[in-house]
């Protein structure tokens, strides 16, 4: 049913589009008309206005033809996690890749791809099934920034399933952690690094001390934490008067993410005053934390579709977060199927052609499973 070529193709093109965050409306406007050429109810909200892209997320609806089914969702991102405008898209028998010079974009475009296919199967060939929504995000990799304004108080879905995650396709991520950041700024004294030394207090050096006392990387099974960059300092004649850090911290239990990021803050404010310097700290939440049970209709119903096609179903956490945050936090029970998207985030992604077919089947058999209850 699933149509490979059509398939293969809708994938290249996608790919081929250059959709970096906040700059999606080149492929949602090669989208667009495929959803209202299938006969769905397709707007837009105002998140692109809201988060400075030139994008809102699009929400599209496809009514129900079997009475008495429960609602569900599907969503993928339009956005990928850097530009890549010229890139050069390698077939090689099952494998798609790219002459290693940029991302192939299949973050998230092998979820994309797969979901506009089952779509397209189900219309063409009037297949049972209840009101299927499909949620399609913008900013997914800076933030969830498009889902965190989709309106989702007028979707009636009873649960969602996110495509956005690597192989083997079968696996599904039953929760996320919660995720927070750090903002922290430094502040110690201008003096001449050569004339004045001892009158400067080196903010290098105090933020310097505090990260080097402070537990990072892993912290245990549920937690991990992170420097992520370091910034600061004029000239190697001038005693550094100010840096600033950006650092996270995640964990699947609040109690220990909380105890970690106090710990960070603590380092920085002891050691700056130590050496007389100051700490300026930001925090904010970047998302929830959610973990679904085995039971939850929507853990079943994606593992006994996985298991019905022959498809490895694995039940796992994940270490970073999705759009399936927002969308829990929200009220939707969500999980994140597994698509062929591999090598992530880097210049030797690839996707299986194969994978793309398993992800679309995947869909079929859960929409064909929710329909016949």
């Amino acid at each position: 049913m699933v149509h490979t070529q059509r398939l293969v193709d809708d994938f290249l093109a996608l790919c081929r589009i250059n959709s970096p965050p906040k700059q999606e409306a080149e492929v949602i406007d090669a989208v667009l008309p495929r959803l209202h050429r299938l006969g769905l109810e397709v707007r837009r909200d105002n998140a692109g206005e809201k988060i400075g892209g030139n994008a809102d997320n699009v929400i599209a609806r496809l009514p129900a033809n079997v009475p008495g089914v429960p609602p569900i969702f599907f969503s993928a991102h339009f956005d990928t996690v850097e530009p890549n405008p010229n890139v050069q898209v390698i077939v090689e028998d099952d494998l798609i890749r790219t002459d290693g010079t940029s991302i192939l974009g299949a973050d998230d475009k092998a979820g994309l791809a797969p979901l506009l296919e089952a779509i397209e199967c189900i219309v063409e060939n009037n297949l049972p099934h209840g009101e299927i929504w499909l949620l399609l995000s913008v900013a997914e990799e800076i933030g969830l920034l498009g889902a965190k304004h989709l309106p989702l108080e007028r979707i009636n879905a009873t649960m969602g399933f996110v495509l956005d995650t690597g192989p083997p396709v079968g696996r599904v991520v039953v929760g996320a952690p919660t995720h927070d950041h750090l903002t922290v700024r430094v502040i110690g004294r201008a003096a001449h690094a050569g004339a004045a030394p001892e009158q400067g207090i080196s903010a290098i050096v105090a933020a310097s001390r505090a990260i080097a006392r402070m537990k990072l990387g892993r912290i245990d099974e549920e937690t991990t934490a992170n420097i992520g960059t370091f910034h600061g300092g004029q000239a190697t004649n001038v005693v550094c008067p100010e840096v600033e850090i950006r650092a996270e911290a995640r964990s699947h239990n609040l109690q220990k993410l909380e105890a970690q990021i106090q710990h960070m803050i603590a380092c920085f404010r002891e050691e700056a005053e130590a050496m007389g310097a100051q700490a300026e700290i930001e925090t904010s939440r970047h998302y929830e934390a959610y973990r679904l049970s085995e039971d939850a209709p929507v853990v079943r119903i994606a593992r006994e579709s996985a298991l019905a096609l022959g498809l490895p179903y694995e039940a796992k956490l994940a270490g970073g977060g999705s759009d399936a945050n927002v969308y829990n936090a929200k009220g939707i029970p969500t999980v994140v199927l597994s698509t062929g998207m591999d090598k992530v985030h880097t210049h030797n992604e690839c996707c299986r052609i194969s994978d793309l077919e398993k992800t679309a089947r995947w869909v079929l058999e859960i929409v064909r499973r929710v329909a016949e209850g």
